[in-house]
Formats: structure tokens, sequence, C-alpha cells
């Protein structure tokens, strides 16, 4: 596997706790895995190198080492370029992506393809997200008759279709791939070159983390400029569910909650849900409904219908305390910010990220809200129904695979009047505490653990090839 970050040594997101666990999962099934990822500034460097490489793309040269670690049965293989990957974060600063991430990036792909030749043969490369896109393009085209690769199964994941790493055409000679390549049914897209849409086009097998996410992406509406695109590959596109670590995320075990609790026993639930309250700073009424949000603040995560909600005179919302933990867009924060200084008794923001924190938000809180514009799979709404706190989402993507209207509330169009409804429903399911405590119990019987989908990813590695190599390839 190639990504550009995994738990625990380099997390931005979901990406990093996909490739955190997943190889675990498939080592647990009997396979042998390798993940390669750069090694960034956070990231020790673990012994003596294991093999350095040059990488040359057109008129540069950029030394790589190669380091290497186990965890849980994975070999995991750092790509050192100090140059390129020693800074003070993982994709850009103060909201700026680094100018050279198409080189970056093109450079790790490098580093996996001598990692794959040299100190790990595999018959599967399973590329994540539009970080690893060339791969295959290098593999199929720079080293077409190179026997060493031959046979090579590549699958490729879309973990979000909005990002897709997409630059001007002129970066085609700072990557070292073929200007000829950049036309219509190869690397061009909107006149530029794009680095997810290479990873559609040359992969064996495409798959999303959700299957409703898979259906989406081939529409207009979610397809990003891709849905085309995505339709004509619909013979090699399919969906996986992601799963998730119950090793970290369980209220049997949790080590950040004050007490534990489980489905048969939800007495320590309340006295979660009283240290939340104290931690927000929030009035100790165990009695009123608790809402939690653990999210970035950002256009696809639906925040600014939970403004607009909370906003109005008529909200449900009033009815309830409201905490908040997250960050992101400057507008989004200064709004969440100044709806806690006008109802300081009920609303509580925490603004920047607490591992924590979050821990208690899903164990503290009744509902939690995720009224996600889009959501390719989704993972803290998975957590909310181990935790016995019951998701409010909107009906997309992942959120729309995981939770039915037995474990939580969903609405459908992306409106304020949609999520109010939903909180709204869930808010007068909450007052008749027996059926409550049944359909949290019901949530929390519930398993998505990446057991399942581990599997399901062998049967993919396995599944026969469709037809999907560009016709001009070589």
């Amino acid at each position: 596997m190639v990504a550009s970050e995994a738990a625990p040594f380099a997390k931005s997101g979901g990406l990093a706790d996909v490739l955190g666990s997943l190889p675990a999962a498939l080592a647990r099934l009997g396979e042998k895995v390798a993940v390669v990822v750069p090694r960034y500034r956070s990231v020790p460097l673990p012994g003596s190198p294991a093999l350095t490489l040059p990488v040359l793309l057109g008129p540069r040269r950029f030394d790589v080492a190669i380091y290497q670690t186990e965890r849980q049965g994975v070999r995991y293989f750092f790509a050192d370029c100090p140059p390129l990957y020693d800074r003070p974060a993982l994709y850009g600063e103060s909201g700026v992506d680094y100018p050279d991430n198409h080189i970056r990036f093109a450079v790790l792909n490098w580093a996996a393809i001598g990692v794959a030749r040299f100190l790990f043969r595999p018959t599967v490369i399973h590329a994540h997200d539009w970080q690893t896109g060339l791969l295959f393009v290098y593999l199929r085209e720079n080293l077409a008759s190179d026997p060493t690769f031959f046979g090579i199964r590549c699958v490729f994941t879309i973990h979000n279709l909005g990002y897709q790493g997409n630059f001007p055409a002129t970066a085609a000679a700072d990557v070292g791939v073929n200007p000829g390549l950049l036309h219509p049914e190869g690397l061009e897209f909107f006149g530029g070159l794009s680095f997810m849409k290479a990873g559609i086009v040359w992969a064996d097998a495409v798959n999303t983390v959700s299957p409703t996410y898979a259906r989406e992406i081939q529409t207009p509406e979610f397809g990003f400029g891709m849905d085309g695109l995505l339709r004509s590959r619909a013979s090699k596109l399919s969906g996986i569910l992601n799963g998730v670590d119950y090793q970290t995320w369980d209220p049997e075990t949790d080590q950040y909650l004050p007490t534990h609790y489980s489905m048969l026993d939800l007495s320590g639930k309340r006295e979660c849900k009283r240290t939340l309250l104290e931690d927000a700073g929030l009035p100790l009424d165990l009695d009123r409904p608790v809402l939690g949000i653990v999210s970035r603040f950002a256009d696809q995560k639906g925040m600014d219908l939970v403004v607009d909600v909370a906003s109005r005179a008529n909200s449900p919302m009033k009815n309830a305390f409201l905490v908040v933990l997250g960050s992101g867009d400057p507008v989004l924060e200064a709004a969440f910010r100044d709806m806690a200084k006008v109802q300081p008794g009920r609303v509580s923001v925490r603004i920047g990220y607490d591992d924590q924190y979050a821990h208690r938000i899903e164990a503290g809180s009744d509902i939690f809200l995720m009224p996600s514009r889009y959501e390719p799979c989704g993972l803290n709404q998975i957590y909310s129904l181990r935790y016995g706190t019951v998701p409010v989402v909107r009906a997309t993507g992942g959120l729309q695979d995981t939770v039915d209207l037995d474990t939580g509330f969903k609405f459908a169009g992306y409106a304020a009047a949609g999520l109010s409804g939903a909180i709204a429903a869930a808010l007068a399911a909450y007052e008749d505490r027996p059926k409550w405590t049944e359909r949290v119990r019901r949530g929390m019987a519930k398993d998505f653990s990446w057991d399942a989908s581990a599997a399901e990813y062998q049967n993919l590695y396995r599944r026969p090839l469709a037809s999907s190599r560009p016709v001009f390839a070589s």
C-alpha cells in the first residue's frame, strides 16, 4: 500500500486511520502487507536506512533513503527526503498548499516503486487518494517493458473525490510524465494535469470507502467534474465501507473516559455526561440532552447548517446543550465562537483538536450531529453508535450506509430545515427514555470492525480484471 499518511506516524484525517488499521486487518487474515509513506518531520527515524534511491524527475535529482519498522504484523517503509518532507505540516501551511506538492508526491510514488523492486515484492499495489495517482502511470508507461512489474495488480482507492491533485499542464515536465498523455482520455483535466484522474484511468480496479459514495460520485452533484469519467469506468468501480478501530474506540476500555460502560450496563455513560458538562463549563443538568460535534469546519461537513439552525428563534437546539470541538474555516470558527458568547449557559465551543476531548464528547453526548454535504464514509457516526450516542446525519455516502432508522435519524436534502427537523425528531424521541435506551443498545450492537472490510478487500484484490487500461497504454 502507498499513501501520504498513516496513523500513528502521521495523520491529518481519516486516510491515516485507514492506513493504520486496514493493513493490520489484512495481516490477521494471513496477507503479507507493507505500507510506504513519506518520512515527515514528526516521524522519528527508525535505525539505519534499508536502501537509498536516486529519483530523477526532469532535470532534478532527489536522494531518498528508505527506513522501515514493523507494527501489528505490517512492514512500514518511510521515504526520507528532507528537502521535500521535513516541513512543519504534511500538505501546506496557513491554509495554503505547498507549491511543490506535485513533486513531493511524485517522488513518493517512485520511492514506492523502489521498495517494490528491492525490498518487498508485491502481487498487488494498492494506492490511496490523489497523492499516489501517478504511481500506475509510471508502472504502465515509464516502466512498461520492465519484467519486474509484470502481472502486478493495481488497485486505487478514492477516499475523497473533492481533493483531486490538479496542477497546471506544465507540471507534467516536473513530475516526469510524457506530455503526450495530456489529453482527455489520459491525464488532462480541464486543461491541466490531474493525479486523481491518473489513478482512476490507469488502475485495474478502483474503489471508494462506502457503497453509496461509489454510486454518488458517478453523478454531477458529487462527481466534482469526474462523474462522466467514473461512469465510463463503472465496471471496475466499487465501494467498500471503511472499518473502525475498536481497540481505540470502545467505551468499555477507552483510556480517556472517567468511567467505562457497555451495552449491558449503561450507568457509566451518565457519569461521562457529567464529566463532559464539567469540562465544557455547562450547567450540570443531566436530564437535558447534549448534542455533540467533533468536526473539521468546512463546507463538506455541513457546519454552515448547524450555525443556521442554532441561530433561529424557534430552533429545536434551544432545548439542548451543544458541545463543539473543531477547527478549519475562519468564518465558521468565528460563527461558533459567537454562538458560544451569545448562549454561554447552553453552548460550549472549543477551537482546535484534542483527542481526549473528542473521546469524551462521543461518550458524554446523547446525540451526535453530522449533517455533511457529502461524506465518503465518515467515522464519527460509527464511533457514536458504539458509544451509545445516537447520530443525526444527512443521508449521504457512508452516513447512509451505516445509520438506519432503528439506530439514528437522517434527513435528505442539504438544507437547514432538514437538519432542524431531524434534530427535533431526535429530541422528541429522547423524551421516551425506555425506547431511547433500546435505540442506544441497537446502535451499540452494530459491528463495523475492520475484519469484515479487510475480507472484502481480499476479494477485490482477487477479482477478475475489468477491461480498464487506456487504449493508448503500452
